[in-house]
């Protein structure tokens, strides 16, 4: 990797004093063994990214270091000086901030409210909301948002701008360290480079920042220095610029990652799905698309281009205003999930912690949710030995890392959550999948596993349709790709096709694919899909 900046100060982060020391953290919950004997350094002015696997050891390390957690052995050190552990107020005394993934904001108050909350700007005990207007606005523009936002709500933000708040939030308090989890996981592309932008200023400040991300193609625009954690250890810690974004996976993972595409041949047979003119007024238009048994087809588009919105009107959830549906030939009225269920159809929705998992539940319940009737005896009570039957199949058909059907999901990692989320999808062997982002905020090696389960599905039969933000992941899982932009599929292509001219059709440049170009259609020439 090379990084996209260069710095004024010839000094490097090798060359620049240490902040933040950490030295044999070792952690335990019950049984499972976090963090083992992991030391970590930290230079001021450096942008250091923590990358692992879920479950590697990440986050138990910043909860540690943000003062959320005690470690159970090990020291940590500020300036040279012991840091007390086990207490949030030590580490903001210290200046340490953190911006967890999930918002910590309070959705009733403003955004104002949300920043200062616990440190307002007083005078005379009377606290200054014009003073702490003013200091917002600017705290806002610095991380790309508009100085209306101020005054408004959180619980009114969309999920992307709660995140950018949290992060003006943490700017406010200036800190001396700053940890972000996850930053740019629901950020535009502009959102992620003026969040990028804010990063580098502070950096720039001598602000030392710990960047904890699963877009493994970013540490070359904003770090300077990589740590690896695999199983609680700590296996790498190199300069940015002397690895590849393969190089981090395949130490993350602990093997060779397998970046080829997979060679199928489809069926030619009637499709399992078949959508002509299909439109939502003022959402998507003239949607076509052709889904056959044993094929993976995927819709790709950039954030708001619509490609979201087409899965959701096919599994009846905001369903259609015009055109036709046809599953296995007959058309069909899809008007409620419940229509796309009893026409074989299934769907995996984008947000897991919102939309997908029970996390106080057991991972037994969480597959037999949605299938109760086929569980149960007689219709009346669950039979709660099938049930953890079925779950303990899934366990060892798809590798959910748990010790069996009795674990709760809330203690699993992001990659096996989501794995859950696709068991109980495949219980009843649906004929027609609908993945929205599968492997959205999971690491290499899951992305790397669900992918494969993927693949099997269509080898065993099952029409697949993918709708996925993440190009590579199009390119490595699909057989063909229909480029979706505002509301529209503007292009379609077939296993190989270009990176490039997948981006560039997305982004509205044209090209190789384009629906009404007949003579280049589907001919893009192959390219090399690196890891995620």
């Amino acid at each position: 990797m090379t990084t996209a900046d260069t710095r004024s100060d010839p000094s490097t982060p090798a060359t620049l004093p240490s902040v933040l020391r950490l030295t044999g953290i070792d952690k335990r919950y019950g049984g499972v063994h976090a963090l083992r004997g992991v030391d970590f350094e930290l230079a001021r002015g450096e942008v250091h990214a923590l990358v692992g696997e879920n479950g590697a050891g990440k986050s138990t390390l910043i909860k540690i270091v943000s003062g959320a957690e005690s470690p159970d052995a090990g020291e940590i050190e500020i300036d040279g000086q012991a840091l007390p552990t086990g207490s949030t107020t030590s580490a903001l005394s210290a200046g340490i901030a953190t911006v967890y993934q999930e918002s910590q904001l309070f959705g009733e108050l403003t955004v104002a409210e949300n920043v200062f909350i616990g440190r307002e700007l007083r005078r005379a005990g009377i606290v200054e909301r014009g003073r702490q207007h003013e200091a917002v606005v600017k705290l806002l523009e610095r991380v790309g948002l508009d100085a209306a936002v101020a005054d408004v709500r959180v619980a009114d933000l969309s999920v992307a701008e709660q995140q950018l708040v949290s992060i003006a939030k943490a700017f406010a308090s200036e800190p001396r360290i700053l940890i972000l989890d996850e930053p740019s996981a629901i950020l535009t592309d502009r959102e992620i480079d003026t969040l990028f932008e804010a990063v580098r200023r502070m950096r720039d400040s001598g602000v030392a920042v710990i960047y904890i991300s699963h877009r493994l193609d970013e540490l070359a625009q904003i770090t300077d220095r990589v740590t690896v954690l695999r199983d609680g250890r700590v296996v790498a810690s190199r300069p940015t610029r002397e690895l590849t974004v393969r190089a981090v996976a395949e130490l993350m993972v602990g093997h060779t990652l397998e970046t080829d595409q997979v060679r199928r041949t489809v069926p030619d047979v009637e499709p399992a799905l078949a959508v002509t003119s299909l439109g939502r007024r003022g959402v998507f238009a003239d949607v076509e698309l052709a889904l056959r048994p044993g094929e993976v087809v995927a819709l790709y588009g950039l954030i708001g281009s619509g490609a979201a919105s087409i899965a959701r009107a096919l599994y009846g959830i905001d369903p259609a205003d015009s055109g036709i549906i046809r599953i296995n030939g007959q058309e069909v009225n899809l008007r409620s999930p419940a229509d796309a269920v009893r026409h074989g159809m299934t769907m995996l929705p984008a947000n897991r912690k919102v939309q997908g998992v029970f996390s106080s539940k057991s991972i037994a319940f969480n597959i037999s949710s949605a299938h109760l009737r086929l569980l149960s005896r007689g219709g009346l009570w669950v039979d709660r030995g099938r049930e953890r039957s079925v779950a303990r199949d899934f366990i060892k058909r798809i590798a959910i890392k748990a010790p069996g059907p009795a674990t709760l999901v809330g203690n699993l990692s992001g990659g096996n959550q989501q794995k859950v989320v696709l068991a109980r999808q495949l219980v009843e062997r649906p004929h027609i999948l609908l993945l929205e982002e599968p492997t959205q905020g999971v690491d290499v090696g899951a992305k790397d596993e669900i992918h494969r389960i993927i693949v099997e599905l269509a080898d065993a039969g099952s029409a697949v349709l993918v709708v996925s933000s993440d190009l590579p992941e199009v390119l490595q899982v699909a057989d063909r790709v229909l480029v979706v932009r505002a509301g529209r599929i503007v292009a379609a292509f077939d296993r190989g096709a270009r990176q490039a001219d997948v981006l560039a059709a997305a982004a509205g440049d044209g090209g190789p694919g384009t629906v009404d170009d007949s003579s280049t259609a589907n001919t893009a020439s192959t390219t090399e899909v690196t890891a995620p």
